[in-house]
């Protein structure tokens, strides 16, 4: 008979946890960091960081590093900080991503030691608060995803008829987050000191950013009592525990019955699908609760689309009016302008000169890791015509790019046929129709 594996014990701590949030919604667990401190959730917590990969921290240690100075030599250090109480967070890594609109979006990256800690404690607290969000929100669950959001807000549009649509836009909402109502909510259900003693030092752990190759140190979220480090794994429980308090807000203030109006969350994104006649006045009372809760609506992106004149664009669709065969319109949904235009820039940067130097054949994989990704998430409504302008593009990009690495001049497109780019080379072959898409809905 063999023994149980650390996912499997996992699994059952969390699902006792889970029954007993749910059987008791005032319960609040005395007794959590013990469980964080255990072997097997320490395991399956480095197993999960390990599968994430990601760049090391401040303290440059890497997961071969780890390996190769012996992995379990290391949790068992790891296990005897946290029962002994020597445990604190290292400063984070600030690394600086651009975000599509062309701006910046600054991330928080944890040592490798920080993220198992934050992992193991998701593993242990996460359980408990998934009992208590609502349905409403769909972003970092578990059996929950984006396009599962985008289905709710259709089903609201064309079901119940729900036409008008606030789509709003938070101002940096992870770095805007109170600290002190943040912890109230989590000490809602968290009595154990030591957990949320460990919780707020990593809200409030310094910043270490390389600035012309010097580090420099900030405490911005200790000044300001404020934000949930993006890039950190304890962040995206913390977000939506949070955002959780508008929206019981919403409901027992009265908003959603008196207006008819609908919250659909993802992470920081919302929309709010209302009867006709009544999204302004829902912008309005949402823009004074999230003031109440200490956010802040972008006014500048925030708007009212009225379908099916208007469209508005949520989770990388666009929601609107489109026409089918013999020019019958519809609301539906489809990829983005924006969601596309980004596919094609990666595409296109991934064929650069500065590229020559690599394989082929790795060069093609990227690629084709790309393109599968981003058509396995935009794979609903009329994306056949998209898909064909996706397939051209990347098959030129990928031929021009093969000819000038070796100097020939040309497009190459007798030079280099489909067979060689799609056996040869493996590149991913984009679906023709859409019975060819995985599990399609038509």
């Amino acid at each position: 008979m063999s023994l149980p594996t650390p996912s499997k014990t996992v699994e059952t701590l969390q699902t006792s946890l889970q029954t007993k949030a749910k059987a008791e919604p005032a319960f609040r667990f005395y007794a959590l960091w013990d469980k964080v401190c255990r072997k097997d959730v320490l395991l399956e917590a480095y197993r999960r960081c390990r599968a994430n990969a990601g760049a090391s921290g401040i303290d440059g240690e890497t997961f071969g590093q780890i390996e190769a100075q012996g992995q379990e030599c290391w949790l068992e250090t790891l296990r005897e900080e946290l029962i002994s109480g020597r445990y604190a967070p290292k400063p984070l890594l600030r690394v600086w991503i651009l975000k599509s609109n062309g701006g910046q979006r600054p991330l928080g990256i944890p040592c490798i030691r920080d993220r198992v800690v934050q992992m193991a404690a998701v593993l242990v607290i996460g359980p408990i608060f998934e009992a208590d969000l609502l349905p409403q929100q769909y972003g970092f669950r578990p059996g929950l995803d984006a396009k599962m959001a985008l289905r709710r807000v259709y089903w609201h549009v064309t079901q119940h008829g729900r036409r008008e649509v606030v789509d709003a836009d938070l101002r940096d909402y992870f770095t805007s987050i109170p600290h002190s109502p943040l912890m109230r909510s989590l000490s809602r259900r968290i009595s154990d000191g030591r957990m949320l003693h460990t919780i707020k030092g990593w809200l409030t752990a310094p910043v270490v950013e390389v600035i012309r190759g010097r580090p420099v140190q900030t405490t911005e979220a200790r000044r300001t009592k404020r934000g949930v480090p993006q890039g950190g794994v304890i962040s995206p429980l913390a977000a939506n525990c949070y955002f959780r308090r508008f929206l019981l807000a919403w409901q027992l203030h009265g908003h959603q019955d008196q207006l008819d109006a609908h919250v659909v969350n993802y992470a920081d994104d919302l929309v709010i699908c209302c009867r006709p006649g009544n999204a302004e006045a829902a912008m309005t009372r949402m823009t004074a609760l999230m003031t109440r809760l200490g956010l802040e609506v972008n006014a500048s992106k925030t708007r009212i689309a009225r379908l099916p004149e208007e469209s508005f664009d949520f989770l990388g669709y666009t929601v609107g009016r489109f026409y089918g065969k013999a020019g019958r319109p519809y609301i539906g949904t489809r990829p983005s302008r924006k969601a596309v235009k980004s596919l094609l820039r990666r595409i296109h940067g991934r064929t650069t000169p500065q590229w020559y130097p690599d394989d082929p054949v790795s060069t093609v994989a990227r690629i084709s890791s790309m393109i599968r990704g981003w058509c396995g998430y935009f794979d609903q409504g009329p994306v056949m015509e998209i898909y064909d302008l996706i397939r051209a593009y990347t098959e030129r990009r990928v031929r021009r790019w093969l000819m000038r690495r070796t100097g020939r001049r040309g497009v190459g497109f007798r030079q280099i046929p489909n067979e060689y780019l799609y056996e040869t080379l493996d590149l991913y072959s984009v679906p023709r129709r859409r019975i060819d898409l995985p599990r399609a809905k038509v």
